[in-house]
């Protein structure tokens, strides 16, 4: 994503990368030792994010977005806000009730968080982005304070009874984000991502 973002130009298409990683907990740069309790057989990884510490897993959609928001005009607060206006429109379409919290990034389903945005900003450009729990387990969010916050419940998707098929959630959620950002084509490339043209 670095690289990616310190090498494109004016012409280079937005990207939106979608992943599934291996279990880890990513610390982002404001956060603090403290909220990692027992991280046990699961690396840290230390992440030039915005945001404190969270954990990545499989069944957990994170989608990188490598937007040029000069280009976009956006502005920081705009893009959070529609990233987490995607996810809670996503999320009513399975007949899930989502908010989201002015003062906490991310967006919440009966007082328990169901997805986590942390991003950076760089040359005018955002990498990083969103992670949504669909069908995971959740036991390693017990080893950490999520987003800095002791005693926090994380949820997924399918505890609200949506889908557990990560494959759909991905296509629902590109196809919401992609409306969001006002892209005019969605061109799938092989690999990691999918290249956007705005």
């Amino acid at each position: 994503m670095r690289s990616f973002t310190n090498s494109r130009n004016e012409q280079t298409l937005d990207e939106i990368w979608v992943n599934q990683h291996t279990p880890v907990f990513t610390q982002g740069q404001s956060g603090r030792r403290e909220n990692i309790l027992e991280p046990r057989d699961i690396p840290v990884v230390y992440a030039d994010r915005g945001g404190q510490v969270t954990y990545h897993g499989p069944g957990q959609l994170v989608v990188y977005l490598l937007f040029d928001l000069r280009r976009m005009d956006l502005n920081a607060r705009s893009l959070v806000d529609g990233i987490e206006e995607s996810i809670v429109s996503v999320l009513a379409g399975y007949s899930i009730g989502a908010t989201t919290k002015r003062d906490a990034p991310g967006v919440y389903v009966q007082a328990t968080k169901i997805a986590s945005v942390g991003l950076r900003i760089r040359r005018g450009c955002s990498y990083h982005g969103l992670s949504l729990n669909v069908a995971m387990d959740l036991e390693p969010f017990d080893r950490i304070n999520p987003c800095g916050h002791a005693n926090l419940k994380m949820s997924q998707v399918e505890d609200f009874g949506g889908p557990n098929d990560l494959s759909l959630v991905t296509d629902d959620l590109v196809r919401v984000l992609s409306h969001q950002f006002q892209f005019t084509s969605l061109v799938h490339t092989k690999g990691i991502g999918d290249s956007l043209v705005a």
